[in-house]
């Protein structure tokens, strides 16, 4: 019976899904020509049996006969015996995010960044800045957590669901690893400073663009201008790809000491692997923990 149950619900979504695509008609005489409806979409509904077809009775999708051609196709009758659909109610789009207009004259949000003396004043920038994509869809803005000046600063790749809830990044099972990771060489939210290279959740969670990433630049090298990190640890791929300007895969990269200067201050930077990957695959632990020792031994020069 569950089983019944369960195929029959599997029917209705197929059935739905064929309609949805414009499959209106289980059979017909004659082949349907799709260019001949003109602007009425796929999906309409059923035609009436016995009944004049719409499509053939409207000017609007008229199709237009090829010079010496025979005269158009109507559109097909619905088989005897299927019954007629009334059409689903056009589905509500969720209105996008609309964002006040800046007043006329007014300075770009971002102007001379090298001027921001805090992470306060950087923070009131970045919210008022309109050049990322992601702010529209993000529920909170995610700059960091931790030490506002620390000799380690880590830079990930971009908040996820429950850090968008709570607006700072790695506060989801990520951050809980990377904290236990951190505890592991004793360091801790009071002396590093976590971030991410842009500061807003992409929609499902996915990878920023590096366009995105690019938007969001500016503000990060004022960041670490202002943190004054001795090592700056790049976290996963993206992050290593957006810090370094790298083609090439985190299993590449990783371990790898390199300098970087952004913002006019100069630093140590690796990168390793991100905690999300270590959950995924904890076989790989061993290569992060080497990069910590790594760390944790440049710390202390």
């Amino acid at each position: 019976m569950i089983e019944d149950e369960t195929a029959r619900k599997t029917v209705g979504r197929i059935l739905a899904w064929y309609g949805a695509m414009g499959a209106d008609a289980a059979l017909a005489d004659q082949p349907i020509d799709w260019m001949a409806r003109g602007d009425v979409p796929p999906g309409a509904g059923f035609s009436v049996p016995g009944a004049e077809p719409a499509l053939a009775s409207s000017p609007a999708s008229a199709p237009i006969p090829a010079s010496g051609s025979a005269p158009p196709k109507r559109a097909p009758l619905a088989p005897t015996g299927v019954q007629q659909r009334a059409p689903s109610p056009p589905a509500t789009a969720r209105p996008a995010r609309q964002f006040p207009p800046r007043a006329p004259g007014a300075a770009e949000p971002m102007g001379d960044l090298a001027s921001v003396r805090s992470l306060a004043e950087l923070r009131a920038r970045i919210e008022a800045f309109d050049g990322c994509g992601l702010k529209a869809t993000a529920k909170n803005l995610c700059m960091f957590r931790g030490a506002e000046q620390a000799d380690l600063m880590i830079v990930g790749e971009a908040p996820g669901r429950e850090e968008d809830l709570e607006g700072k990044p790695f506060v989801g099972r990520a951050g809980q690893l990377l904290d236990k990771m951190l505890a592991a060489i004793g360091m801790g939210e009071a002396n590093v400073h976590i971030t991410n290279i842009v500061y807003w959740r992409p929609p499902g969670n996915r990878t920023p663009t590096p366009q995105e990433a690019l938007a969001c630049r500016p503000f990060l090298e004022r960041q670490v201008a202002l943190v004054r990190p001795k090592v700056v640890l790049a976290l996963g791929g993206a992050a290593a790809k957006g810090l370094f300007d790298l083609a090439d895969g985190i299993m590449r990269v990783r371990g790898k000491w390199r300098d970087i200067e952004m913002g006019g201050h100069r630093a140590k930077a690796m990168a390793t692997l991100h905690p999300a990957y270590l959950l995924r695959t904890p076989a790989a632990k061993g290569m992060a923990w080497r990069d910590l020792l790594a760390v944790k031994a440049a710390l202390k020069d």
